[in-house]
């Protein structure tokens, strides 16, 4: 699945312009199964399972990533820009971009001899930075530039140490990348795979995808923050890498189906799949969409445990990732049982 998180992680996706990471996830199903596309953009793929049941199961996961959008040409050619999702400041200044005119940039500022005493020591907001793609007036901007143009992190695909594997956009290409390896695969039960969209700006493309599918059932493959770094201890750290993919009890969207929660451990236990919950009730996820969709659906959530989660340097575990596709296989085969 590696070389497959490698591809879809290089794509550009953000929010809203996800059409390349949809067009590289039908050409990986196309003939393997039915499939739609809906008018948000979220691909809705149905694979006949070897039995049926009367239930049915959705497995989700988002193909956008956050990123950014030009909101303002200046008169020296510099871009302003907003975020598109929820973006750290600190980690966006210098960084090398990608427009989705196919210009490249990178993201300034002030020079730091000119700061004042206040704003030493303090990430610049981003009414503060600019985008400089190497012109020199308004003019030549705009001859390659438009306003609302999306602006991606670009990010090299960069193996860490024996286990680790960094890039951009793991935040959930990682859980597309799941859900192909489960399509290739084959299901036991009949089953909805919905690549969607928007998520990182309001949950909007589950929010449609879970009406359209109507399920019993969803497991939603997602990201989540690990702060396992030597200044953070205790609950502060949330979840760690190498220790298996994270279910969570409740975040600030959804309270999980208790039963499916408990479920998850059990089938991780029983086959030696090292599994964690967050030690901390934080962030949320398309499941708090899909939770309260038509009559209501019970949801449960597999997360990757990931650093440095919507900068250009996402850290996740190979290992990690390989656990969090044997739980969804697990889960997914057990779930109609219930």
């Amino acid at each position: 699945m590696i070389n497959e998180l490698k591809k879809l992680c290089l794509l550009d996706g953000v929010s809203g312009n996800e059409k390349d990471v949809r067009d590289y996830i039908i050409s990986r199903i196309s003939g393997k199964c039915e499939y739609s596309v809906d008018a948000l953009g979220n691909v809705i793929a149905f694979v006949k399972g070897k039995k049926e049941s009367d239930k049915k199961l959705m497995i989700s996961a988002h193909m956008d990533e956050v990123g950014f959008i030009v909101t303002y040409i200046n008169d020296d050619g510099t871009l302003c820009f907003s975020p598109v999702g929820g973006v750290d400041e600190r980690v966006v200044f210098g960084r090398k971009v990608r427009l989705s005119s196919g210009i490249y940039g990178v993201v300034g500022g002030k020079a730091l001899h000119n700061l004042s005493d206040d704003e030493k020591g303090k990430a610049p907001g981003f009414d503060k930075m600019v985008i400089d793609i190497g012109v020199s007036s308004k003019q030549e901007a705009q001859s390659v530039v438009s306003l609302g143009d999306y602006v991606s992190y670009v990010s090299e695909f960069t193996e860490l140490g024996k286990d680790k594997v960094k890039c951009k956009a793991i935040d959930d290409r990682a859980g597309c990348a799941i859900m192909l390896r489960l399509i290739d695969e084959g299901v036991e039960y009949d089953t909805y795979f919905t690549f969607v969209v928007q998520e990182e700006v309001g949950l909007r493309g589950a929010t449609c995808a879970a009406y359209s599918v109507n399920p019993d059932f969803a497991i939603v493959l997602e990201s989540t923050t690990a702060a396992d770094i030597p200044s953070a201890s205790d609950s502060d750290r949330v979840c760690e890498l190498s220790c298996g993919p994270v279910v969570s009890y409740m975040d600030n969207r959804t309270m999980y189906d208790r039963e499916l929660y408990k479920l998850a451990f059990e089938l991780a236990e029983d086959n030696g799949i090292p599994c964690q919950t967050k030690t901390r009730v934080a962030g949320g996820n398309d499941a708090g969409a899909i939770q309260t969709a038509c009559g209501g659906v019970r949801v449960c959530a597999i997360s990757l445990p990931c650093r440095y989660l919507h900068s250009e340097s996402c850290v996740i575990s190979k290992q990690d990732f390989e656990n969090s596709y044997k739980l969804t296989k697990l889960l997914s085969d057990r779930i109609f049982s219930l």
